[in-house]
């Protein structure tokens, strides 16, 4: 799909020398090249969300570091495309995991005519802007088709920032992508024909279509029946190796068949079988299982067209970028908007709209690598669309915050926003009307049993919460939910931090909880944060970032251990709990010996056991305490015993008064040592009861 040049392999820049690495090990050209573009893709990532930009734009940046214009290294372009079609397959397969017909369909008001208006305007705009600059016909419609997509990708993540990703605003953005999609799709298919290269009869072309609408017929008849008993079979196997290749392979596959037998694009055999497995009670756990295989060959997808940008064109034609970048991020946008607002929903659908399709994307990319396959683009005009994705894919997250000030400035003016947001207000975000709740992140177990807790005591809380399954349901049970990952999005921006009570993280992942909390930290840094750890360095690094309480599972088990054994030897609650107390807090301590502290309040629990005990009598009938009160009884006179507790009649009366009389059946708990509790055991047991001396 990437196109390359003859001889742009593994090699080196201009005039310099052959690098070590390559010296080193000259039999794994590919690994090398895989390796330096992860590595470079890693700075650009990290230096991206440093400045608060998408990683897109770092991904991208680094794969211009290692282009064949590069004056220092030159990466193989061929190899890194072929492990980037793998990405692009996965890429794709992971959105159709995310799609639904019967959404889509709900929203197809305004996103089929939304997708077709808008794609109609802006190509037009984008061709007659590329006939300006010198373009050929053909070569200026498929810059028009390019400019008017976009980023699946960008819009997901902006979405998913901003807590919108299951709102309504986000299902029209998504179905409107969605159908832009499918007709970008068609458009790759009819394009030989459309710029008059298809060879064969004119029907050729048509019978590419019906290929294609004949693959995704069976695909979703015969593949619905087909996938889910293969999916069943291999989890009967009880092996997760198998499971994630069985994954992997309905992916690859069902791309490379369709492709082969069917003549579609690789993306859209993996979208399809995306929505295939998307119907299988399995789909959650293959999306959880490929995600780290997704995101990695994305990584190279970006970098793979980040080397087809010459930066020396871009700077040179800056003004042609210029422009482009306000055709895609204002026009492109404000075309959006327009649409939205004259459509039956709330102004701030329309806003997030003209927001969120301010930018170009995968699709972008891929139809201006038809268009230089087909000889339409030169690799220059080509430059010309990635640095205009660059530009709209960096500038897009200030769009999404831009939405907010200008709802509020629209506001300003009564009867324009009346005409605007004919509907009435949106519904709110959850956390936009609760103040001193809970947030919650995630809602496993542990996080089910805390919001029922939450919810018997009548206290606000906030699920922040990933799995779509789960989701669904806490929404069924009307609990106020963010849809998100809040270790890896802004989703937590929208969750009322600064006016929450406590934060609660129960995220098995230590690495994940960490970044949650770093996250906390830096927006509330007064937040009471309680976050669960799954081992021992793990809640030492969510301590270092911030977390005041932190559980341990596994430690808890061993300290409940330890309470129970102590209760058995009788020992006082009191001591029991300064002592549990002590082993929680001590447990992040350097070293594993205990400290002297704790090696102090242990010895004084073995004393009390062996000096101090607390234990239950009951007053028998025939003994001659019956119908005395206990100053009268002289118990700790004749004994040396305390009574520090009644029980009768199931009411327990604690520290008992001198004046209280004693009873038949009554049951009193009294503090003395070992060697008094026999004399105090006739006392009770009365003169005429033998004892088990």
């Amino acid at each position: 799909m990437l196109p390359h040049k003859a001889g742009q392999s593994c090699g080196y820049g201009r005039g310099s020398e052959k690098p070590a690495i390559l010296t080193a090990v000259p039999h794994l050209p590919l690994v090398v090249n895989i390796t330096v573009a992860l590595a470079l893709s890693l700075v650009g990532g990290l230096a991206a969300r440093r400045l608060g930009l998408p990683t897109i734009v770092g991904y991208l940046l680094a794969g211009v570091a290692i282009s064949p214009f590069s004056p220092v290294w030159v990466g193989d372009t061929e190899a890194i495309a072929q492990m980037a079609e793998f990405g692009v397959i996965l890429l794709m397969f992971g959105i159709g995991l995310h799609f639904s017909f019967q959404e889509l369909w709900r929203v197809r008001n305004i996103s089929i005519p939304g997708a077709v208006v808008q794609m109609a305007i802006i190509t037009a705009l984008g061709a007659w802007l590329a006939r300006r600059w010198g373009f050929s016909d053909g070569g200026a419609w498929v810059f028009g088709v390019a400019v008017s997509v976009a980023s699946t990708i960008v819009l997901l993540r902006g979405l998913e920032d901003h807590g919108l990703l299951q709102s309504r605003h986000g299902k029209v953005a998504i179905g409107w992508l969605v159908f832009e999609d499918l007709a970008t799709v068609a458009i790759l298919v009819l394009l030989p024909t459309l710029v008059g290269q298809a060879e064969g009869p004119w029907w050729i072309p048509f019978w590419a279509v019906a290929k294609a609408v004949l693959f995704v017929g069976l695909m979703l008849v015969v593949g619905q029946r087909v996938v889910p008993a293969i999916l069943e079979r291999v989890v009967h196997t009880k092996s997760r190796e198998l499971f994630i290749l069985v994954a992997l392979t309905l992916a690859a596959g069902t791309a490379l068949a369709s492709s082969a037998l069917f003549g579609v694009s690789l993306a859209l055999g993996a979208f399809v079988a995306g929505v295939v497995v998307s119907e299988s009670k399995f789909s959650h756990q293959i999306n959880a299982d490929l995600l780290p295989f997704r995101e990695a060959f994305a990584v190279l997808f970006f970098v793979s067209v980040g080397m087809l940008v010459n930066p020396s064109y871009v700077v040179e034609h800056w003004r042609q970028v210029l422009i482009l970048s306000v055709l895609v991020v204002i026009v492109k946008g404000a075309v959006s908007a327009i649409i939205g607002f004259v459509s039956p929903y709330p102004a701030r659908t329309a806003l997030i709209l003209g927001a969120g399709r301010g930018q170009m994307g995968e699709f972008s990319f891929i139809v201006g690598q038809a268009g230089l396959a087909l000889g339409l683009l030169t690799t220059n005009q080509y430059s010309l669309i990635l640095a205009g994705a660059i530009v709209s894919i960096t500038i897009n997250p200030l769009m999404f915050r831009l939405v907010e000030p200008a709802e509020r400035w629209l506001q300003r003016f009564p009867t324009i926003w009346r005409i605007l947001n004919r509907e009435g207000a949106a519904a709110p975000l959850p956390a936009e009307t609760l103040t001193g709740h809970i947030v919650v992140v995630g809602s496993g177990r542990v996080g089910r049993h805390i919001s029922e807790v939450l919810t018997q005591l009548g206290v606000p809380r906030l699920v922040v919460e990933a799995d779509p399954t789960r989701l669904k349901k806490l929404q069924s049970l009307g609990v106020p939910v963010l849809f998100g990952d809040a270790a890896n999005s802004e989703i937590l921006r929208h969750a009322g931090l600064e006016r929450a009570r406590a934060l609660i993280v129960t995220l098995a992942d230590d690495v994940a909880a960490t970044s949650v909390v770093l996250s906390a930290r830096a927006q509330a840094p007064e937040l009471h944060v309680i976050t669960r750890a799954s081992t021992w360095h793990g809640a030492r690094l969510l301590r270092e970032a911030g977390a005041d309480d932190i559980v341990r599972p596994e430690l808890e088990g061993g300290v409940e251990i330890v309470r129970r054994t102590l209760l058995d030897l009788d020992l006082a609650i009191e001591d029991i709990t300064r002592y549990t107390d002590l082993v929680r807090r001590e447990d992040l301590a350097d070293g594993d010996q205990p400290s002297p502290e704790r090696s102090r309040v242990l010895q004084d629990l073995v004393q009390a056991a062996h000096h101090v005990a607390v234990q239950w009598f009951s007053v028998a009938p025939s003994s001659t305490l019956v119908g005395q009160s206990l100053a009268t009884a002289a118990i700790r006179t004749r004994t040396g015993v305390s009574a520090v507790a009644i029980v009768r009649e199931g009411t327990l009366t604690a520290n008992p008064g001198p004046g209280h009389v004693l009873r038949v059946d009554d049951r009193v708990a009294v503090l003395g040592s070992p060697e008094q509790m026999a004399e105090t055991e006739r006392l009770f047991r009365g003169p005429d009861v033998p004892t088990d001396d």
